[in-house]
């Protein structure tokens, strides 16, 4: 039999705004942080319960026993009022996750909201100056291992630089090794990579022309983020993660916020909420296709594949530094089109093949699964229906032209 409370809850959850989890916005929430008002997910109620009783006090809303007073409590709060409190000063170039987004960034944004409460007090957002630095665990170009690097983030030169880290730093471990990486992350904005702390840098990667993709699995740490930017006319992956979800999180957010502000001065009149939109992005989708050559004879080899945005690139192991090759994706009306074929094609594992039509080439691909080949499709079609924009046909031209200059093109240029 049904109890008081219970229905007074149920009755609660039909309310508009509380039908879905506060922080992550999954439907149908079975849980309540009844201190803070707020209707949530499972998950997310895991999140809270990890913070403590004295930031969060959470009850399933049907195995739990509920008193007067905490339902009164729910009552007078709800999900609507909690997010115009506790999201009141979100910054625009903040990441908003949601339900199907990476662990850590979920964890992070309800840390930020109730833990950190940065969003009420925008003094506590280090991460808008537009100048960051600190040490970031980085994978080594020819070889797997990470080593640790300094990083440093500089807007107003456009850049992300890391280099080695000095003789008589990088001693110190465990706690006090990332206390000091914290004191270090007050500010951030362009990148360039040393070999030693006091030479010329190594390379210099431009913010203008970077993506981030925060927590690929790929990687195997949560705490991760793979940079992906163009070099020399072709594509350059780097991987670096941080034992600290806090300040993996802070330096993507860093990146958003200085690439947000980068937009805002290159494209004066357009709306802040169209830029958004050409901020850092997670892969549309990855994972092992077959490939084969442009001759019927030629053989079927596995490839790791990766959609960015409009780049559809493989590689012979997921995490390489580049990929072997690279197909853009253009729009149909200049004659990028999917065509499915459904006889085999004399490799039992590649049993479901594709092609990628471009006006320079026809592409064949294979999935080994039905479902596989479906959810490619889907996002590769999506790629070729999304109108052009002028950012998108710089990166054609780079990519069609096979250009070997070692200035890079920046997607925030006219040309």
């Amino acid at each position: 039999m049904v109890d008081h409370n219970e229905k007074l809850l149920q009755e609660l959850l039909k309310k508009s705004g509380n039908n879905v989890c506060a922080d992550c916005g999954s439907e149908d929430p079975d849980w309540a942080s009844y201190n803070l008002g707020i209707f949530i997910c499972m998950r997310c109620a895991s999140i809270h319960r990890s913070m403590g009783a004295h930031i969060s006090k959470v009850k399933h809303l049907e195995l739990d026993r509920w008193e007067d007073s905490q339902v009164q409590r729910m009552k007078e709060v709800g999900n609507t009022a909690a997010k115009n409190k506790y999201e009141e000063r979100v910054p625009p170039c903040y990441r908003r996750p949601t339900k199907n987004d990476p662990q850590v960034l979920i964890e992070q944004w309800i840390r930020a909201k109730y833990e950190r409460e940065e969003f009420c007090h925008p003094e506590r957002q280090t991460y808008l100056s537009g100048y960051m630095e600190g040490f970031l665990m980085k994978r080594g170009k020819e070889d797997s291992r990470y080593q640790r690097r300094k990083f440093v983030l500089n807007e107003n030169e456009d850049t992300l630089k890391y280099h080695h880290p000095c003789e008589d730093c990088g001693r110190a471990t465990g706690p006090i090794r990332r206390l000091i990486d914290r004191l270090h992350l007050k500010n951030f904005s362009h990148w360039r990579y040393h070999v030693k702390e006091n030479k010329e840098p190594k390379g210099v990667l431009r913010l203008s022309e970077l993506n981030v993709a925060f927590a690929p699995a790929k990687i195997g740490h949560m705490n991760s983020m793979q940079l992906t930017f163009m070099k020399d006319g072709s594509t350059r992956h780097i991987y670096v993660y941080h034992e600290d979800p806090e300040v993996i999180n802070y330096w993507y957010m860093a990146i958003r916020c200085a690439k947000l502000h980068l937009l805002q001065v290159a494209f004066p009149s357009t709306p802040q909420s169209d830029l958004i939109l050409r901020l850092p992005k997670d892969f549309a989708r990855e994972g092992w296709l077959w490939k084969t050559g442009p001759r019927s004879s030629d053989a079927h080899r596995r490839r790791w594949f990766t959609l960015d945005n409009r780049k559809l690139m493989y590689h012979d192991e997921p995490l390489d530094a580049y990929p072997k090759g690279e197909i853009f994706i253009g729009h149909e009306s200049n004659g990028y089109c999917i065509k499915v074929s459904n006889t085999g094609n004399g490799c039992k594992e590649a049993r479901f093949p594709f092609h990628v039509v471009t006006p320079e080439r026809t592409y064949s691909l294979a999935a080994s699964s039905h479902e596989e080949r479906a959810a490619w499709l889907a996002v590769i079609q999506h790629a070729i229906k999304r109108p052009l924009s002028p950012q998108d046909s710089t990166i054609e031209a780079t990519l069609v032209r096979k250009r070997t200059s070692s200035n890079s093109i920046s997607i925030f240029s006219g040309r």
